[in-house]
């Protein structure tokens, strides 16, 4: 074991005097919705306390690691301007924040916890599936009660052992969390879980609680399934003689009453969220709320009001559900409130995975769509029509509301054909007058004139824009050669 001197100078590096928060991820793959609450939890827990936000790679598990899971969660973590002011790939005060780089530190804990009587070296022969499940009788394992000398000795013949946390087997252990208060539990009911695995890497539960400590923790926030191990987290910690940073344990994330959310069911990771073509701003306020509530009736916030108003004592102890059509309400109230240029970039890739035309400008047709648009997927079906004229039947010139059928709109066509052949200026002003001024002349409805233009135009019934804008937007040989199409159609 180390020198007591080598301790005291890791206590000496651990920053002091603020409100410390990690995000401490395992890189496994994708980001779930519960992983990316506990990191919103996380930030604006540090950002409302002006302290630090910490990213850390927990990546002890070495049989579940999944090749550039690390690059999914920068890549969502700067998406969602989830900033961190430490971490693998920024460095701080209390590097490596990674905790295989941190490997050769646990055993050194390990052993000083043995020194004092809180651990022990356990050489049953269990597998790690065991070891790792917490089945595990401390009544029957001799190691527990082996000798010091004894238990040194068997490790210097090299026999390979598990080191396990020794817990009392009398009394009760109370641990405090931030959301359900204080738990107490009987100290029988634990298990000596296994704190370094025989290869030498720690557990997470043992992982965690140094980690935490040396890197100045003050707010572990975690999900609830997590309860049931706090109170072996606390007396780790008061085996160290550690303080206990304040524990913030966040209910499920649900699909529906009865099942927690989980890509193997289906279930949207924060990728999927981004595919499906909802914004990163809108997906970043639903889940904040998914648990927690703000005082008030708004819903609507930037990530800057909630670092301001964002409040451990708003997180709720039950379940939250992940209602996609509250998200899609979100997305759109998001999307109405883009500026022009905004919405125009973002929807501009989904518009021309439909209209490949140069000819046709995204810019324009984005203008059409933002106020009928919920996600970003639902355009390229709203616009396709840009494109190509579809196919489509000669009954959608009949529409009871505008009085139209099919002889009053042939004729209809007949007229403005030539009208708009004679436009100079081919512009909404000038698509628009053409039509009331026919309308006026033949004493109907301005809508009898141009409903049967706009299903020439479009050859739907339903689309983003009125006969106006998608005229002007298709120019003016292409709108006359659907007119045209059209008007065969009628015969």
């Amino acid at each position: 074991m180390k020198d007591i001197s080598w301790f005291n100078d890791m206590e000496a590096r651990i920053p002091t005097g603020e409100v410390r928060t990690r995000f401490a991820p395992s890189p496994t793959g994708y980001m779930h919705v519960g992983n990316l609450r506990t990191a919103l939890y996380t930030y604006l827990i540090a950002r409302h306390g002006k302290g630090k936000f910490i990213l850390r790679i927990e990546d002890t598990d070495q049989g579940r690691l999944v090749e550039g899971a690390v690059d999914v969660i920068y890549k969502t973590m700067a998406e969602c301007h989830l900033e961190h002011d430490e971490g693998p790939d920024v460095g701080g005060p209390v590097a490596p924040y990674v905790q295989t780089e941190r490997r050769p530190l646990y055993k050194e804990y390990a052993e000083l916890l043995m020194e004092r009587g809180h651990a022990y070296r356990c050489f049953c022969e269990k597998t790690e599936s065991e070891e790792d499940s917490g089945d595990f009788n401390r009544g029957d394992d001799p190691c527990r009660s082996m000798s010091r000398e004894e238990s040194d000795r068997l490790a210097a013949e090299g026999r390979p052992y598990v080191i396990r946390q020794r817990i009392p087997h009398e009394g009760t252990t109370t641990f405090h969390d931030e959301i359900y208060g204080d738990i107490t539990v009987e100290n029988q009911s634990l298990d000596d879980q296994v704190l370094l695995k025989r290869d030498g890497l720690p557990t997470y539960n043992f992982a965690n609680v140094i980690d935490d400590h040396l890197m100045g923790i003050t707010h572990v926030v975690r999900g609830s399934e997590y309860l049931s191990s706090a109170p072996k987290y606390n007396l780790l910690y008061e085996g160290f003689g550690w303080p206990i940073p304040k524990y913030v344990h966040c209910s499920p994330v649900m699909r529906d009453q009865h099942n927690k959310m989980s890509k193997r069911h289906g279930d949207p990771s924060y990728e999927d969220l981004i595919a499906q073509g909802f914004l990163t701003d809108a997906v970043i306020n639903y889940v904040t709320l998914l648990g927690w509530s703000p005082r008030g009736e708004q819903e609507i916030f930037s990530l800057d009001e909630l670092k301001e108003i964002f409040d451990i004592s708003g997180i709720s102890k039950s379940p939250a559900i992940f209602d996609i059509e509250k998200l899609r309400y979100f997305n759109a109230e998001y999307i109405r409130a883009m500026s022009p240029e905004a919405f125009a970039k973002v929807a501009e890739p989904f518009i021309r995975e439909a209209v490949k035309n140069p000819a046709i400008d995204p810019a324009a047709v984005a203008a059409l769509l933002q106020q009928r648009t919920e996600v970003l997927t639902e355009i390229p079906e709203k616009v396709d029509f840009f494109d190509t004229l579809p196919e489509y039947d000669a009954e959608l010139f009949v529409h009871k509301k505008s009085k139209s059928d099919r002889e009053s709109s042939k004729s209809m066509l007949e007229k403005v054909i030539p009208a708009f052949e004679a436009l100079p200026d081919w512009n909404d002003e000038g698509i628009m007058d053409v039509m009331v001024k026919l309308a006026e002349a033949e004493g109907v409805k301005n809508a009898k004139v141009m409903w049967p233009v706009r299903i020439a135009a479009a050859g739907k019934a339903v689309t983003p824009g009125g006969a106006v804008e998608i005229c002007r937007i298709l120019g003016k040989d292409e709108c006359l050669r659907r007119l045209h199409v059209g008007l065969e159609k009628l015969g």
